[in-house]
């Protein structure tokens, strides 16, 4: 059978109930297609999280339609094509945008421990590690999305601006804004700061949900422990802070980010039961499970998944905190990220991994 489209790969993701069931089957046992199916995915994602951004009132977005109309038939009118690069600026977003969601991404998905605590919920997550789940990319397709277990509300949307100062980021947020004490390479001047305040989420698990998204994947679920379905968890992370030191290019030569960890609160089951639960499950490719059962089941360990074919990780300390690198293969971009006391830092950049530990180190 030939392989799908890459329309028929993308509406996989978008509608899949609208794609044949001979193409679906297709793609599950074909290793080309899962491949293209996860790049499509990517490019899902990039695209969604840079467009899924409330800005405030008080940031004001300029677009001048005539003035780029104006630059565009007038390079066409010279002939002018674009310089070939090895490395063009979308391709660069997507290298760092990938890490840096991945690290910082704790600020835009999670948050509101408060509101839990005042609803008589308990804590059963609170990161204080961060480790690596490294996995071919298209095993990591493979993971079903939180919502395919239940129902996710995002109670709190993650809100992004620009402040002026560092004084002012900490203001803001109450976090103490990490302070370069040696620039590297390519990062000069003082940096913009942004903040991300506090976002919440609250996932109600459907055994109904569960079962259809596990005979979607030829397996049947096996029956829930008693009290988790229904059962309901809120999740929770944030204010945040990011430096970032740009010099006008369209991707930052160095991020310093700061976020308060993720945290989850349950209305009474305990983590031990719906993570146990869930891997037992025959949605994850068993390289993941076999990863994530390692975990201490004291719930504080964050997974940061990885694709191997576009990173290595590696273990380093800073200041004593266990921290995990994580580095391009292709030598594009670093990036380091630990937890302390309950709160996530990490250092990211177009630099070596030498380079980015000894940013980390240096942080006033």
């Amino acid at each position: 059978m030939r392989h799908p489209s890459d329309g028929t790969l993308r509406r996989l993701l978008d509608e899949p109930s609208g794609v044949a069931g001979a193409d679906r089957d297709h793609v599950a046992d074909c290793a080309s297609c899962l491949s293209e199916l996860a790049a499509a995915q990517e490019d899902a994602t990039a695209a969604a999280s840079t467009l899924d951004i409330t800005f405030t009132p008080d940031v004001e977005l300029i677009v001048d339609v005539d003035a780029g109309w104006h630059r565009l038939t007038t390079a066409i009118a010279a002939g002018e094509t674009p310089e070939a690069t090895a490395d063009p600026p979308s391709r660069w977003q997507a290298k760092l945008r990938n890490p840096v969601v991945a690290i910082v991404g704790v600020v835009a998905l999670l948050g509101g421990a408060g509101v839990a605590a005042a609803a008589d919920w308990f804590q059963i997550f609170r990161a204080e590690q961060i480790a690596p789940v490294t996995a071919p990319r298209a095993d990591l397709v493979r993971l079903p999305e939180l919502d395919a277990f239940g129902d996710l509300v995002v109670t709190s949307k993650i809100e992004i601006r620009p402040v002026a100062d560092a004084a002012a980021a900490h203001n803001a947020t109450g976090l103490p804004v990490p302070r370069v004490g040696r620039l590297p390479r390519g990062a000069t001047g003082e940096p913009k700061y942004r903040i991300a305040g506090k976002t919440s989420a609250l996932f109600t698990f459907s055994m109904a949900k569960t079962a259809q998204t596990v005979a979607a994947a030829g397996g049947k679920a096996p029956p829930p422990p008693p009290g988790l379905d229904g059962s309901r968890f809120r999740l929770g992370a944030g204010p945040g802070i990011v430096a970032a030191w740009s010099q006008g290019r369209p991707v930052p030569s160095l991020i310093v980010a700061r976020a308060i960890a993720p945290t989850v609160y349950s209305a009474g089951l305990p983590f031990a039961t719906a993570r146990d639960y869930l891997l037992s499950l025959p949605t994850l490719p068993e390289n993941v499970k076999a990863q994530l059962r390692t975990y201490t089941g004291t719930g504080t360990t964050l997974p940061l998944f990885v694709q191997v074919e576009k990173m290595e990780t590696a273990t380093a300390d800073v200041g004593g905190i266990p921290a995990t690198v994580l580095t391009a293969r292709d030598g594009a971009m670093s990036a380091v990220v630990w937890v302390d006391n309950g709160v996530v830092t990490a250092v990211a950049g177009s630099l070596s991994a030498r380079e980015v530990l000894s940013v980390a180190r240096g942080l006033r």
